[in-house]
């Protein structure tokens, strides 16, 4: 069966209908690689999540496959080392939604960063991380970093290391493991709210009380251990189970900024120290340049963050002062988002101090709680948590974890990563056959990886609606099908992206786009409102048309 929110009623019955080894509450990365770890070590895997797969912090990052070199300020070398090996794993797993970046750190005479530190943490970052040759370290000098990129400001620059970065999509990575678990037997649904937890007689959790967001409908769901990976939603299961104490969250804001090649015309990836002593990405990506994060901290509802005036400020300031000759304004952002990271609090430091490693600590009641922890390490994670929750089942042997050596959906490539560039050249030759333009064919080969034949298919069935294009019709089609898509803020933004990058398509076929799903999902007038408001006031937040805060 499909993977699709056509068999809502189907999936709601299943999850209803019997007892899992392990529900896990969160559909974000975190979650996702429980739930296929946990499938593919032969345990019964339910996930669920209030809303979109990766709708919180797993679609609202820099997108990238941290190698963990800023965690060499903080001592933090076991965690450096972690991360640096897992983002070759990941790389290996899904080289379709992991493309190595060359990143370049100037260095200014007055700057926080000096050309000799910068050199030997580079090269004990090379180290820790297991950094295959081909992509260690150079130093660079003034004229090579200027040649690199122009735009960078000259006065104070005295040189610069190159090294790698993995660049990623954040919520494509999410929904390819997702749909992996999926494949190998997890039950995975999107738009369920966990409302309460339920005990046996020993006050042992035993289940979830659910709501089905869609219809308002409440369930019973079974289970012998409940996974607590609700991101920034952390304290709330706890709270619900009474185990709200000890350890607990420290939210912290994160804003990047979208600007069109044409304003912001970067030529090389950069990671730069600001005014104030933080570090900044700046990344070109499909004609456009984006550029964050900040790290405020944040008491507000986490469900939708806003990009606020001084966020935009703030990252406009640090932005001019690396390339003073763009004179940024307010104007010039295309589009926006902001995050929030759950991290574990600890008292006395700031925003950016506060330590990215993730903690799994158990209730009396047997919820299991995992919190804080990267993009980067969620296979880690996972396999932490399956660790001890295979502990906890005296009555049944489990497969050791598999997912190091599992590609995710869409990573079945004939030779791997290495091989991934000659596969996507030798697939959009096919895909021009179907009325693809080469370029086309080869940005849905490379989006979608050895999923890319399904995706095909509907070229072949040429029932194209004429006024969506091409490439986005067959995006539609293969997201609905087989993505549990079920609004059109699912597809424009946790599916493919687009609302970030390339606004302004979401804005002329929106209405089309919105039509054709209510067809597919017979929706009736208030539905397809609804739909078309909520898109409308996304595309406001994003434009940062809306000033007031």
């Amino acid at each position: 069966m499909n993977f699709s929110n056509r068999h809502r009623n189907h999936f709601i019955e299943q999850l209803t209908s019997q007892t899992f080894d392990v529900l896990v509450i969160g559909g974000g990365i975190t979650g996702a690689g429980i739930a296929l770890d946990g499938t593919l070590r032969g345990m019964k895997i339910a996930l669920i999540d209030m809303q979109d797969f990766s709708a919180g912090t797993s679609s609202r990052s820099t997108k990238l496959i941290h190698g963990g070199l800023r965690y060499l300020k903080q001592w933090e070398f076991r965690l450096v080392s972690e991360v640096g090996k897992e983002r070759e794993v990941v790389y290996n797993i899904g080289p379709h939604v992991t493309t190595p970046e060359k990143m370049l750190l100037p260095i200014y005479k007055h700057g926080t960063l000096r050309r000799c530190t910068t050199s030997i943490g580079l090269k004990v970052y090379d180290y820790l991380a297991s950094v295959k040759k081909s992509e260690r370290r150079k130093m660079l000098s003034r004229e090579e970093c200027i040649e690199k990129e122009p735009l960078l400001k000259r006065r104070g620059l005295i040189g610069g290391g190159y090294y790698v970065e993995y660049r990623t999509d954040d919520a494509r990575l999410t929904i390819e493991v997702i749909k992996s678990a999926y494949h190998y037997g997890a039950l995975c649904l999107n738009y369920i709210k966990a409302e309460s937890l339920q005990y046996n007689e020993s006050g042992e959790i035993n289940g979830v009380t659910v709501t089905d967001i869609i219809t308002g409908k409440s369930h019973s769901v079974r289970a012998r251990k409940v996974v607590n990976a609700t991101g920034p939603w952390v304290d709330t299961i706890c709270e619900k189970d009474g185990s709200l104490k000890g350890k607990n969250l420290r939210r912290t804001k994160g804003i990047h900024l979208v600007f069109d090649k044409r304003d912001f015309p970067l030529k090389q990836a950069i990671y730069f120290d600001t005014y104030d002593g933080r570090m900044v990405f700046a990344i070109p990506r499909q004609g456009k340049t984006y550029v964050g994060t900040t790290d405020t901290f944040f008491e507000e509802d986490p469900i939708s963050p806003k990009v606020t005036r001084e966020d935009r400020g703030y990252l406009l300031k640090c932005i001019n002062s690396r390339f003073p000759s763009l004179r940024l304004t307010d104007k010039n952002i295309e589009s926006s988002w902001a995050g929030v990271r759950p991290l574990i609090l600890d008292e006395g430091k700031n925003p950016s101090e506060i330590s990215r490693k993730d903690e799994i600590w158990e209730s009396e009641t047997g919820l299991i709680t995992i919190a804080g922890g990267k993009l980067t390490g969620y296979r880690k994670m996972a396999e932490l948590v399956l660790d001890l929750i295979s502990n906890r089942f005296e009555d049944r042997l489990f497969r050791p974890c598999k997912t190091a050596q599992t590609p995710i959906s869409g990573g079945y490539v004939e030779g791997g990563s290495a091989r991934f560039q000659a596969y996507v050249s030798r697939k959009a030759v096919e895909g021009v056959k179907y009325g693809l333009t080469l370029d086309e064919a080869k940005e849905l080969v490379s989006f979608y990886g050895s999923n890319v034949d399904i995706v095909f298919e509907y070229l072949k069935k040429n029932k194209q609606e004429q006024s969506i294009p091409l490439s986005l019709f067959v995006k539609l089609n293969y997201a609905l099908d087989h993505e549990m898509v079920l609004t059109p803020l699912d597809f424009f933004i946790r599916r493919t992206g687009i609302l970030y990058f390339e606004i302004s398509l979401v804005k002329k076929y929106s209405t089309d786009v919105i039509l054709y799903m209510s067809k597919y999902f017979n929706w009736n007038e208030e539905q397809i409102k609804n739909n078309t408001e909520e898109l409308k006031r996304v595309i406001e937040e994003a434009e940062r048309t809306i000033l007031l805060f």
